[in-house]
């Protein structure tokens, strides 16, 4: 009965935070329908879904990473939600990336105007900031013994390893994610969405220790601002520049070289 007393205040504070985040997916949710019905004007229409979805997930993010400091009974735990909100986010945001380096990808590919792409990029970097002012107004009030406002107002900085590793795990990251994105396109949507949060949950298991796993600049943004202001040059490089490039280098080995690499290999062949 001791024990139970003891464990009461911590399972008080994870119900609170998964009912905000919980409450955002709905309020969100809430708010794409009524977009749906309402807004007819295509271009207002894109940036307000686009703004609300990297809302949800940075607010979410914000939040997972308070249960993540919780100290849970169960080591799988912080897992297990990254993979539950995943699922939702796959669910509740279709039509959308909340992630500039999923918005270049289609730019490159030819899936987007340079119009459309640059609203969805503005549309992003106003919803992570956002996020982030909001989540710091929320934690003022002191919710939960974890809500504290000075959680915004400092860096918690999530690189452990030197610069050189930090840039090539972020970079491999998202090439990886967005590999497994643009090829599972043509998979069923309810296992597709399945495999991307397994894929996120893995891949937040194997980096998260080391750099956050973020693969995401936006999300990076909202979730480290201070450290942008502390510190830009290597956050910009870890967190902007090494996603982009493993954008960049999945296009090259999935339209060039392997392309190339079977023209040649299929023309010796013949030869």
């Amino acid at each position: 009965m001791t024990a139970l007393r003891e464990l009461w205040p911590e399972v008080q504070d994870t119900c609170t935070s998964l009912g905000l985040m919980l409450s955002i997916v709905l309020s969100v949710a809430l708010a794409r329908v009524v977009l749906r019905r309402q807004m007819h004007r295509p271009m207002a229409h894109i940036f307000i879904l686009e703004f609300l979805a990297t809302f949800q997930l940075c607010f979410c993010t914000h939040e997972l990473q308070v249960l993540s400091e919780q100290e849970p009974a169960h080591p799988t735990w912080p897992l297990t939600l990254v993979y539950f909100f995943s699922l939702v986010h796959g669910v509740t945001l279709v039509g959308t990336s909340s992630n500039p380096c999923g918005v270049m990808m289609q730019m490159i590919l030819g899936g987007m105007s340079p119009e459309i792409g640059a609203m969805r990029l503005l549309a992003q970097l106003i919803g992570a900031l956002c996020s982030r002012y909001c989540i710091g107004a929320l934690w003022s009030l002191g919710l939960t013994r974890y809500h504290v406002s000075e959680r915004s107002l400092t860096c918690r900085n999530p690189i452990h390893v030197d610069l050189p590793k930090a840039f090539v795990i972020e970079a491999i990251c998202s090439f990886i994610f967005h590999s497994a994105l643009l090829h599972f396109q043509e998979v069923r949507t309810k296992l597709r969405i399945h495999l991307l949060a397994a894929l996120v949950t893995f891949l937040v298991y194997a980096g998260g220790s080391l750099t956050g796993a973020i693969f995401n600049p936006a999300l990076a943004l909202s979730l480290h601002f201070k450290c942008f202001d502390e510190a830009f040059l290597q956050f910009f490089i870890v967190y902007w520049l090494a996603p982009s490039l493993g954008i960049l280098s999945m296009i090259l080995m999935f339209s060039l070289f392997l392309p190339w690499l079977y023209n040649n290999h299929t023309s010796n062949k013949k030869e």
